[in-house]
């Protein structure tokens, strides 16, 4: 059994289809990233999977409510700000949902910033090109770091936003972990 079928299985209630089979389907940066992560890496192209959904359904759990699915395949990326000695530092942080991401311990730690903040809304969407509801790693613009929990890496499929809110990506956990730039970080996450 490949790590598609697994994936698709666990959110079996939604149409998948390969990402880059559906390019309307992911924001322009998200489509970017997931041609360069193919070109590097050719099992993303039948691994990473999109299926379109209601917008008004975006929401972690109004989704998994909807669909039936369990929150833990559902991962949450929360974009994060801080300074030091006048020197913006962001991240995208990626937690499983049923975890929340420890920002004020181990992501300060990791950015070496004094506070860390989430990023708001109106900054997120607009630099990164992706709609509020639909944030992923994949595609986040130069300057930012990404980091995962390692409970994403190794909790199996990970449901994702596309960078647009009417539609998911679906990839393995262990292979996001292997997308370009991606930092796994062991207790990233709080819960």
């Amino acid at each position: 059994m490949t790590q598609h079928s697994a994936s698709v299985r666990a959110a079996g209630a939604l149409e998948w289809v390969p990402a880059l089979d559906r390019p309307e389907l992911l924001a322009p940066g998200t489509r970017t990233a997931l041609q360069a992560w193919t070109r590097a890496e050719p099992a993303v192209a039948r691994e990473a999977v999109v299926a379109e959904i209601d917008p008004g359904l975006a929401d972690t759990a109004t989704l998994t409510e909807a669909f039936g699915l369990e929150l833990a395949l559902s991962c949450n990326c929360v974009l994060v700000t801080g300074r030091r000695s006048g020197e913006e530092r962001l991240a995208g942080v990626v937690v499983r949902a049923t975890t929340r991401a420890d920002v004020n311990n181990v992501v300060r730690r990791l950015l070496n910033v004094r506070k860390a903040t989430f990023l708001p809304v109106e900054r997120a969407t607009a630099e990164t090109g992706m709609e509020y509801g639909g944030i992923t790693p994949l595609g986040l613009p130069e300057g930012f770091r990404v980091l995962i929990d390692a409970r994403v890496r190794d909790g199996g499929p990970a449901l994702l936003g596309s960078g647009l809110r009417r539609s998911k990506l679906l990839v393995p956990g262990e292979l996001l972990a292997r997308a370009p730039g991606v930092e796994t970080v062991e207790g990233l996450a709080l819960g």
